[in-house]
């Protein structure tokens, strides 16, 4: 499947558009076109590498998916992959779909699954209808700003799933083996938010460097907004993954104290019964002893059961030990 757009001078005229007509139009410099391609092999994009001498390693990235994000310069164009993500709420997965795109002159051409959710892309285009006379520099800002407004979005998310799981930590009745579980769903999660959002910072370092950026240099502080929002979440992420090994910790410490509270508790009942089990046993004997076969015998032994084991749950009581 292939979608098309054409913008002159900042306007959208034609949509819908062969890779032939495309080769007519892109001799205009007031032309700016965009071609996305879903799921296209590498017969695909011969016409259009053909007409805008696109490289063959960045064709064979383009069709081969699960790049590294990256930007690939070549001599006539720019090759980008990126990857948008989303956070799974009941399960914590991390969900990603990758994204690559060649910045050809005039021309953006993106590549993606179908799973990818290009129309977001194509409404912000939409909606900063102002930016679009810079050409194909404002696609790629476009593009670039719905990827890292994910960022926000799945971080935002994974802060405030690890804020519940923090409160779940210190519950009465504390689920431990579900805490564990999220704990390390969540912490697989950052880790491979943290692999996709690191070498963006790279992506749009190279992009503002002076010998590519003169390319579009209207659009500079647009890019600059968005490499201060991949700092950003960068950051975030790696305090994120602080907090979730901190989680982590205190649940094994918490594990242990409660342990220790009730070993402390067991401990405690069982003293109070070794009092009775000492005292009949000592009665119990089959051989003469103070007040042996004497009523006063069975009080005394009676009354030693009840006072002493009073006097140990009275003690453990107020030492908090019951």
């Amino acid at each position: 499947m292939m979608r098309s757009r054409v913008y002159r001078s900042g306007v959208v005229t034609s949509e819908q558009l062969s890779v032939d007509q495309v080769a007519e139009i892109v001799q205009d410099s007031n032309v700016t076109v965009w071609l996305d391609f879903t799921s296209p092999q590498a017969d695909d994009l011969e016409r259009v590498q053909e007409i805008l001498g696109i490289h063959e390693l960045a064709i064979e990235d383009a069709v081969t998916g699960y790049q590294r994000p990256k930007l690939d310069r070549y001599t006539s164009h720019l090759f980008l992959a990126a990857y948008t993500v989303d956070l799974h709420g009941e399960t914590g997965e991390l969900v990603t779909a990758e994204v690559r795109a060649i910045i050809a002159g005039q021309v953006l051409v993106t590549v993606h699954e179908p799973h990818f959710d290009m129309d977001a892309i194509v409404e912000r285009w939409d909606n900063e209808v102002d930016l679009a006379g810079h050409g194909v520099a404002f696609l790629v800002w476009g593009l670039l700003d719905v990827v890292v407004d994910g960022y926000f979005d799945t971080v935002q998310e994974l802060d405030a799933e690890i804020d519940a799981l923090e409160d779940r930590l210190f519950d009465t009745r504390p689920d431990t083996l579900e805490a564990q579980r999220r704990s390390f769903e969540l912490r697989k999660s950052l880790g491979r938010l943290r692999r996709i959002v690191l070498p963006m910072r790279e992506v749009l370092n190279t992009l503002m460097r002076r010998d590519v950026s003169a390319r579009f240099p209207e659009m500079m502080p647009y890019l600059q907004d968005v490499y201060d929002h991949v700092l950003r979440v960068t950051e975030w992420t790696d305090s994120l993954r602080d907090m979730i090994a901190t989680i982590l910790e205190t649940n094994i410490s918490l594990q242990g104290n409660r342990m220790n509270l009730i070993m402390k508790k067991v401990t405690s009942w069982a003293a109070i019964i070794a009092v009775p089990t000492a005292i009949t046993g000592f009665y119990g004997q089959n051989l003469p002893y103070p007040g042996f076969s004497e009523a006063w015998g069975f009080w005394a032994s009676s009354g030693l059961i009840v006072v002493i084991s009073l006097g140990l749950y009275l003690t453990f009581k107020k030492r908090d030990w019951l």
